[in-house]
């Protein structure tokens, strides 16, 4: 048995389950193909152990299955649909929320610091032998409970070693804070979450990432694959989607509600965005939330 087949089992067997020790770690196994679903990422790195997923980041497209891993820096707007699971083969997959504080100790034993460049907020790449190993030991923890409060900490250190040692490097560093401007992005980022409903400009944008326009701008979409405004409007549609699926209100009050003026508007941009009109859409995801199928 290989060290991917070590984890599936692993996977397998502990799917759905949180241990206490290990909050940021969280394990996926989804038994069929699933829609086009809008989402957030936050910083964390994930790796497929089986089945295959689609990412749509911006205008980029990206598919990939077992070994390969993403690496996300910063909290990006995305659509992701799992396309290859079933009832005997699951999808599986591994999620780890990153601390940056972690990242900066595995950094500061490093003595290559090269000069960065801006760096994409996500990544894609094949994992080594010895990343899959570090996987392996970290999930293998859910074996051995008592040993988690000494040495989990010590093995999600050793795979933030690894990953510093693969393509994802610059972009690890840049979450731990090496290289400010991806935490300038970050601040405005928050900034838009924090003020989504408001009319923002981009002049307003780039003040409190403390850059002119265009850099801002520039340095914006190299991060999320979106402009600031495009940002700004995600994150509108899904905290409609999430009021809609709640059913805290109707369409037009929501709308309203997440900053739109207009209710065609709305309705046209949420459209384009989920695929289906705000209501069918919110009854469709709550019928799939209600029989676990999202």
């Amino acid at each position: 048995m290989d060290k991917l087949d070590e984890i599936r089992a692993l996977a397998i067997r502990h799917a759905g389950i949180k241990h206490p020790g290990m909050a940021r770690l969280s394990i996926f196994s989804i038994t069929e193909p699933t829609k086009l679903n809008a989402l957030v990422y936050n910083p964390m790195a994930f790796i497929v152990l089986q089945g295959t997923k689609r990412t749509l980041i911006g205008d980029q497209v990206f598919e990939y299955g077992p070994g390969q891993t993403m690496v996300v820096a910063a909290e990006i707007t995305a659509m992701g649909q799992i396309i290859e699971a079933s009832p005997d083969k699951p999808f599986l997959a591994i999620n780890l929320d990153l601390d940056p504080a972690v990242i900066m100790n595995v950094v500061l034993y490093l003595s290559e610091t090269p000069e960065m460049q801006m760096q994409p907020g996500f990544a894609f790449s094949m994992a080594n032998a010895e990343l899959i190993g570090a996987w392996q030991r970290l999930l293998a923890m859910y074996e051995r409970p008592k040993e988690i409060p000494v040495m989990a900490l010590h093995l999600e250190h050793e795979l933030m070693f690894r990953l510093m040692l693969s393509p994802h490097a610059e972009m690890l560093r840049q979450i731990a804070g090496v290289d400010s401007r991806l935490s300038h992005i970050r601040q405005a980022m928050a900034w838009i979450r924090e003020h989504y409903t408001q009319q923002l400009s981009i002049e307003d944008m780039a003040a409190v990432a403390g850059m002119s326009e265009s850099v801002f701008h520039r340095r914006f979409k190299a991060v999320t694959a979106l402009s600031p405004l495009q940002y700004q409007k995600h994150i509108r549609l899904q905290e409609a989607r999430r009021r809609m699926v709640s059913k805290e209100a109707d369409a037009a009050s929501v709308s309203f509600a997440v900053g739109y003026k207009s209710t065609s508007q709305f309705s046209r941009e949420y459209k384009r965005l989920f695929g289906e009109p705000p209501r069918r859409d919110a009854d469709m995801v709550q019928t799939m939330v209600e029989t676990g199928l999202q």
